[in-house]
């Protein structure tokens, strides 16, 4: 499937709600190296003091997207939370980051 690189991407969409100083982002479709970067701009929105990011409906998640999840990590520390697909937890646990404090066992 060809992928319009300078349009929007049919297969992932980042929204974005303010709630008492912490953005949450719900993520939907494949995280990779042409939507990463938009998932961290969502949840690097002006005011945001912490971050949720909902990847329960992510499908696909490569290096870019963890990458992606890093850089949130060391720029919210303990106010990050990460609620991931079955299909994210698995990346994770693959790249040995099962264990952080912000992933969320649910």
């Amino acid at each position: 499937m060809f992928v319009d690189q300078e349009g929007p991407d049919p297969n992932f969409s980042a929204t974005v709600a303010m709630a008492d100083g912490r953005a949450v982002v719900t993520v939907t479709g494949e995280v990779d190296m042409l939507t990463a970067d938009t998932m961290v701009r969502a949840a690097t929105t002006d005011g945001a003091s912490a971050a949720t990011l909902d990847l329960r409906e992510v499908t696909f998640f490569d290096s870019a997207a963890i990458h992606a999840v890093m850089r949130l990590a060391e720029r919210y520390g303990s106010e990050l939370t990460v609620l991931p697909s079955s299909q994210v937890r698995r990346v994770l646990e693959i790249s040995g980051l099962a264990g952080q404090p912000w992933l969320s066992e649910n």
